[in-house]
């Protein structure tokens, strides 16, 4: 299967679950990403499309817990940023409506280990994971671009039903390291 077809087949799946479906099918996966870094001191995450699982209450959950929560934004065509996130008062509509940190960038052209550390998770959103860790993302290639520059351990954080046998591949595709 080609990647826009997959993607075009996790688009139908998606619409056949309502909104409120979805945030429930999202309450034991933030379970369980809350537990699984517990012991992380700075945390990358994602401000979630609307069927993407919700992870707001985990980002609030980190702040709350004096975590270090840093939100992605674009910038153009090819690259996004890193900002902080303290909470809903810094987010604005940014690109492709996604809701974006306000502030400024934290890496210029530093990488996130360097600017943040030896310990900070990513979290990912993706359109489909398998269980070598490749993900499908919506094909833009924003995250693939990020992850290569900045090494860090890598969260995949999907719906169970975006667990697929296999995800195709190109070569600047980046894997995760563990898909929740």
């Amino acid at each position: 299967m080609r990647k826009d077809e997959l993607r075009q087949q996790m688009r139908q799946i998606k619409r056949q679950f309502t909104q409120q479906q979805l945030e429930e099918l999202s309450l034991p996966i933030v379970a369980r990403l809350k537990d699984r870094i517990k012991d992380a001191q700075t945390v990358v995450a994602y401000y979630p499309l609307p069927d993407e699982v919700d992870i707001r209450p985990l980002l609030d959950d980190l702040v709350a817990a004096g975590k270090t929560v840093f939100l992605p934004k674009v910038t153009d065509d090819t690259t996004m940023e890193l900002r902080r996130y303290t909470g809903q008062q810094d987010l604005r509509e940014g690109a492709y409506h996604i809701m974006e940190p306000v502030g400024e960038d934290i890496l210029g052209d530093s990488s996130v280990a360097q600017i943040i550390g030896t310990d900070p998770v990513i979290l990912v959103p993706g359109m489909a994971f398998d269980s070598c860790g490749h993900r499908l993302g919506r094909g833009r290639g924003y995250y693939d671009r990020f992850l290569i520059s900045h090494p860090c351990e890598i969260i995949g954080v999907c719906f169970d039903f975006q667990k697929v046998p296999e995800v195709p591949t190109d070569e600047h595709d980046v894997p995760v390291d563990e898909v929740i």
